[in-house]
């Protein structure tokens, strides 16, 4: 099972009439995995208010697993997104149920192996920081970590920094735009980021440039995947689509068995990354974070 944790809430896209829509990177990286056909779960706590019942119904039709998630009465978490006069964004996150996770029980799925995948708000907000930290240090399969820097949403760095160096010491794979590469350790190189990764626990590390592509760094190098040309019409979700890509396809090859991990060739990560580029581009192509099925993607690789 990919093990998708944190946080899960509504987009408000304003404009005449404000519609909500899910989002949250964890979950829209569960969404992106389970419509490519892995098995994928979501780990977080989702409210009982009218938002959270449209989180709740959004990831059962994509049929995420749910058996290891919380339901509470706090209020949904709420970024509200304005592009007129000028783009806006303001967050409303004041003891949601995204920050009360109780627990991270992965029992209902069975003994494993399980890919476990954090970052974004789950990995540094409130109780749930804390309770995902300590999965993810005990966790005995591979872990995954995409920081997915929000640093409108960051107000305490040293605690933001404390929870990912616990990350960093568990996680196996890790993913990060040049743009949360550049604030987390400024003025340095992602390859020099790379190589300090890799020495610790770290065995691939994927950094995505947007149009410019993405590179993978590995023990036995590095290779370079070019992003397909698209017309944009909206990036929410797309890095999250091409982790869920990446997690679908580590899933496909090794059943979240973390000992063959590192034999994975950089031929094989290369096409890899290829096919993530493909499902963030497709993602590009669409309003909100909707990321592509497998036969979608298959398709356009094809093409």
């Amino acid at each position: 099972m990919i093990v998708c944790c944190g946080e899960a809430l509504v987009d408000v896209l304003g404009g005449d009439e404000p519609v909500s829509v899910p989002g949250g990177g964890p979950m829209n990286t569960a969404i992106a995995a389970a419509r490519l056909g892995a098995p994928s779960a979501f780990v977080g706590r989702v409210s009982t208010d009218a938002d959270g019942e449209l989180i709740w119904q959004h990831l059962e039709h994509n049929r995420v697993d749910l058996r290891a998630a919380e339901r509470g009465p706090e209020p949904t978490a709420r970024a509200i997104i304005s592009l007129t006069p000028s783009p806006t964004f303001r967050f409303e996150g004041t003891d949601t149920a995204d920050t009360a996770l109780g627990s991270a029980d992965l029992s209902p799925f069975g003994p494993g192996p399980h890919i476990v995948h954090g970052g974004t708000l789950g990995m540094f907000r409130g109780r749930t920081a804390e309770v995902l930290a300590r999965l993810a240090e005990r966790h005995d399969g591979i872990v995954s970590l995409d920081p997915n820097v929000r640093p409108a949403v960051i107000s305490d760095w040293q605690r933001w920094d404390h929870l990912h160096q616990r990350w960093l010491q568990a996680a196996d794979l890790y993913r990060a735009s040049n743009e949360d590469i550049e604030w987390i350790w400024p003025g340095r190189s992602a390859e020099n980021c790379a190589a300090q990764l890799l020495d610790g626990r770290a065995v691939a590390v994927i950094i995505t440039r947007g149009a410019e592509g993405a590179t993978v760094y590995t023990a036995a190098g590095a290779t370079d995947v070019a992003a397909p040309a698209v017309d944009v019409v909206d990036s929410v979700g797309a890095g999250d689509a091409f982790v869920g890509s990446v997690l679908a396809s580590v899933w496909d090859l090794l059943d979240g068995n973390r000992d063959t991990l590192a034999a994975i060739s950089l031929a094989d990560w290369h096409a890899i990354a290829k096919r993530a580029a493909a499902a963030s581009a497709i993602t590009c192509t669409r309003t909100g974070a909707d990321p592509p099925t497998a036969a979608e993607l298959d398709t356009a690789l094809a093409k």
